[in-house]
C-alpha cells in the first residue's frame, strides 16, 4: 500500500527509512549533512554514517543498507540521489527508488518510508519527484506498505 503523509521522516514507525545522500565521494565527518541527513544524523547519531562508509564511492542511483543507530527503525537504506556535481535528476529519483525497493524487498521489510528524494539540495521539482517516486513504488514487486514523507 502506497501512503502520502507530512511530516518528518526519522518519526516514521517503519522498518526502514531512506537516506538521500551523495556518492560517498567526502567522508561523512567532512560534511554538515543538511536536510535528510541532517536530520537523521541528529536523530541516530554517526554509526550509520560510520557503517556507509564500508560502501565506499556509490554510483547515482544505488543504494547501501546500513544499521538505524538511535532509530526506531530496524535499518537505513541510503540512495546516492546527487551526482558528482551535487546535482540530481529524475532518472537518478527513479534509480535511486529501484534500488532502495531492491533492498526492502531483499531483506523482508514490510514497511519503508521515502523522502522526496533529490527535491533538496539536487534540485529537482518536489512534485516531479513525488510523481516519479510512487510511479516506480506503484509498478515494482515491493508488496509492504510504502510511506512517501512530506516534510513539514
Amino acid at each position: 500500500m502506497l501512503y502520502f503523509i507530512h511530516g518528518n521522516l526519522v518519526d516514521q514507525e517503519v522498518d526502514a527509512i531512506v537516506n538521500s545522500w551523495n556518492m560517498n565521494l567526502i567522508p561523512w565527518w567532512l560534511l554538515v549533512p543538511q536536510g535528510v541527513s541532517g536530520s537523521i544524523k541528529r536523530r541516530a547519531g554517526t554509526l550509520p554514517f560510520k557503517e556507509l562508509r564500508r560502501a565506499g564511492l556509490l554510483m547515482p542511483g544505488t543504494a547501501f543498507l546500513t544499521g538505524a543507530g538511535e532509530l526506531k527503525c530496524k535499518s537505513i537504506i541510503h540512495v546516492a540521489a546527487l551526482n558528482c556535481l551535487w546535482m540530481s535528476s529524475p532518472k537518478i529519483v527513479e534509480n535511486c527508488t529501484v534500488s532502495a525497493l531492491h533492498l526492502a524487498v531483499e531483506n523482508n521489510f514490510q514497511s519503508v518510508a521515502f523522502p522526496l528524494i533529490g527535491a533538496g539540495t539536487g534540485g529537482v521539482n518536489r512534485t516531479v519527484a513525488e510523481a516519479i517516486i510512487s510511479r516506480v513504488i506503484s509498478r515494482s514487486r515491493y508488496t509492504g506498505d510504502a510511506t512517501i514523507v512530506r516534510f513539514r
